[in-house]
């Protein structure tokens, strides 16, 4: 029995062996047969061991059936793609593939523009979008230092029949020394094809260039390489912008329209239907969506038969009041999937409802849009009333303030969309410190929060409160010294002396810019905390505020050597910051105002109850500012305090309230400083000079000027401490000295 089994299992591996012997001498024949004539291999099409793959990317989708005459059927979204290869030729890009890092970890993010070329035309809006970069922290003259490349030639307007365009750009761009395929270059775009079907090709091969495009499909975007942009028009702001619409926060949040929209409608071609249904949803009511036909050349040619009716109706209604008075604003695409509409809306703090299938919305990358707009979908515009009706109230004021924020942020201005898109980029190349969805998306928002400063939420002045987290109880005294040091009964001696007594002194830092030499140690005081003495190497005025890494706290009570304060007064303004960690609190105010004779920013010192700013001679705030003070403002602005010695207080102010959009906070009603500031007579005392209130005047203009606004907010807020000034016992107040001075 086990023989015979042993036989079966031998005629059976045989069996198998004479198979495999068979069929391996068929292929090798197969293999090695050639047509006649040929030497050189198997034909094409011929079999091969393996298939191979020449698209290793290739989506699993399947092939579009022929037609019936052998024909392709409806086109498919890879040859749509395949239709724009001049743009989409590096549509494979990313940052890993396309990118050369070694230039920006060697360097740092610097941006270098092209010079521009004898003859060629910039219309206004690529000059605004190139000046945003050369005025920025990230240019350089050096295209040897950059890490990053932007065209001179204008490319923003890439539509033949505008009369922007720009012809013969493909040479001319091969034509750059520079270029190298385009790899490591940056390519802004607001419009790309023409009539009739509007495809998104820029009319020249950008090779591995990243696109900086509005209106850019989610087919087309190459994530993490390409950056999505807005629409905006030519009047766009260059630096500034006017502020977001919503003064303030109407409970409940609904507004006299439920849902606007105003605009063209096309009678043919791409975008004709989203805007052709609208009529369907239009109530008149709180629902008003009105269109208009009356547009172009031979709009009458196509005209159809509600479009005398959609055109009176389109007149009755005023599109700023509707804008100003609707909860929602619809935004649907037009010929490309942008439109002005979006920022408008968001603007005027009018919810977006996106209507626009298939448009990568702008900074998606970072921005979470799900909080501040409704995305919509086109085939389900009948759904759309009830959809935005059944939102509560709560998530409508949510996302109301979210408008506002985003605006402000990125969007107000040619200059932020800029920077935000350069912003966006370096995060990218240094990923290990780049900003998170939090920063991006929470106020001040990703401009104004550096992270090279640090990677951890919680050494920035704004997050305390989504950390759970609360400053440090501590804080270091930085004190300017110009002056030398000849008597010990000096005002800079007795105020060391008044701070080290403080509960919440951690150390004292003494800033010597004085031409003379250092004092001996034994000339300073003896105190309980540590005073270390750092002498500056420029002695200029902005060098009070660099980072030193000395500071250790997350407050700096910043003081002049002249300032008059009592340790009381200190410990009161120090407990008063702990809850405003993001603002400027401190003791002399002064304002702002606007002089309409002279059309000019004015300043003014007068004892009033009204004040924009806290002057830095007294005052306390986070230790970040001294670093957003040296890495963010620009130096024109900083070498012009330090040639006028005069204004860096006025700066520190403008910065705080540009990223805070709040004003400072002034603690206790003190004349007795105003009274000591008046009265200095020494040569050393700014106050003493007579051009000194001019300089003042000058430089709120100038600083005004590079903001592009006026980001100082006038406040009537006083903080005293409990019972000042009551009709009680001074034993029951705390900080009973404060009423003495």
């Amino acid at each position: 029995m086990q023989a015979k089994k042993r036989y079966l299992t031998l005629l059976s591996a045989g069996t198998c062996l004479v198979l495999l012997l068979y069929l391996g001498g068929v292929w090798l024949r197969a293999a090695r047969r050639t047509p006649p004539g040929s030497r050189h291999g198997p034909r094409p099409g011929a079999e091969r061991p393996w298939p191979r793959f020449p698209d290793a990317l290739r989506p699993f989708a399947p092939a579009e059936r022929p037609g019936p005459e052998g024909g392709g059927g409806r086109v498919s979204p890879r040859q749509r793609r395949d239709a724009s290869a001049g743009l989409y030729r590096g549509r494979r890009c990313r940052m890993e593939s396309c990118f050369d890092f070694s230039q920006c970890r060697k360097n740092g993010f610097k941006v270098y523009v092209y010079p521009q070329q004898k003859g060629e035309k910039i219309a206004e809006s690529y000059q605004n979008v190139l000046a945003a970069i050369e005025g920025s922290r990230f240019y350089t003259s050096d295209p040897g230092q950059a890490c990053l490349f932007v065209l001179s030639l204008d490319t923003l307007d890439r539509d033949q029949l505008s009369p922007q365009y720009v012809h013969n750009l493909r040479s001319k761009v091969q034509s750059l020394h520079l270029w190298n395929n385009g790899r490591n270059h940056l390519i802004f775009n607001l419009y790309s094809g023409t009539w009739p079907d509007y495809t998104e090709d820029v009319g020249f091969d950008i090779g591995q260039a990243m696109l900086a495009k509005a209106s850019i499909s989610t087919e087309n975007f190459r994530p993490n390489f390409d950056v999505s942009i807005p629409l905006f028009s030519k009047d766009h702001p260059r630096t500034g912008g006017e502020k977001g619409f919503l003064r303030f926060n109407t409970i409940p949040p609904l507004r006299k329209y439920m849902l606007v929209f105003k605009g063209k409608r096309y009678l043919t071609g791409i975008g004709s239907d989203t805007r052709n249904a609208l009529y369907h949803v239009h109530n008149g009511e709180d629902v008003v969506l009105l269109t208009t036909c009356k547009h172009g050349k031979d709009w009458q040619k196509h005209k159809d038969s509600r479009c005398d009716r959609d055109n009176a109706e389109y007149e009755k209604y005023d599109y700023r009041e509707m804008l100003h008075n609707a909860t929602f604003c619809l935004v649907p695409r037009g010929r490309r999937l942008g439109s002005f509409r979006f920022l408008e809306a968001l603007q005027a703090a009018c919810v977006p409802v996106m209507l626009s299938n298939g448009w990568e919305l702008p900074f998606s990358e970072v921005i979470d849009w799900n909080q501040a707009a409704v995305i919509g979908d086109e085939r389900l515009l009948l759904q759309i009333p009830s959809t935005i009706r059944s939102i509560h109230q709560d998530k409508i004021l949510a996302l109301r303030q979210q408008t506002q924020f985003l605006w402000e942020a990125y969007f107000s201005s040619v200059e932020k969309i800029v920077l935000t898109t350069l912003e966006i980029i370096q995060d990218r190349i240094f990923k290990h410190i780049s900003r998170n969805s939090l920063i991006w998306n929470k106020h001040p928002g990703g401009l104004f929060v550096l992270p090279q400063y640090s990677s951890y939420l919680g050494d920035f002045p704004y997050y305390y409160a989504n950390l759970g987290l609360k400053p440090l109880s501590t804080f270091t005294a930085v004190i300017h010294a110009v002056t030398p040091l000849v008597s010990q009964s000096q005002p800079v001696l007795k105020l060391l002396v008044a701070v080290a007594k403080s509960q919440y002194c951690a150390q004292i830092i003494v800033l010597w810019n004085c031409d003379k030499p250092l004092p001996a140690k034994h000339r300073w005081p003896a105190t309980s905390v540590p005073v270390i003495v750092i002498e500056g190497e420029s002695k200029v005025m902005s060098s009070r505020f660099l980072p030193y890494d000395n500071i250790v706290t997350d407050a700096v009570l910043s003081l002049d050597e002249d300032t008059v304060l009592s340790t009381t007064e200190v410990d009161f303004a120090f407990t008063v910051w702990q809850s405003f960690p993001e603002r400027i609190v401190g003791y002399p105010a002064r304002s702002h105002f606007w002089d309409n004779t002279k059309e000019r920013w004015g300043y003014t010192s007068k004892w009033t109850n009204d004040y924009s700013m806290v002057l830095t001679g007294a005052a306390i705030y986070h230790k970040y500012y001294h670093y957003l003070y040296t890495h963010y403002l620009p130096a024109s602005l900083k070498n012009m305090v330090d040639q006028l010695a005069n204004c860096e207080d006025i700066l520190m102010n403008f910065l705080v309230s540009a990223v805070t959009k709040l004003p400072p906070i002034k603690v206790t009603q003190k004349k007795q400083y105003k009274e000591t500031m008046m009265g200095q007579t020494s040569r050393a005392s700014r106050w003493a000079d007579p051009d000194h209130f001019a300089q003042r005047q000058s430089c709120m203009n100038t600083f005004a000027s590079w903001f592009g606004y006026m980001p100082l907010i006038h406040s009537q807020m006083r903080l005293d401490p409990v019972l000042f000034k009551d009709q009680v016992s001074i034993l029951r107040k705390k900080y009973r000295d404060i009423e003495r001075l």
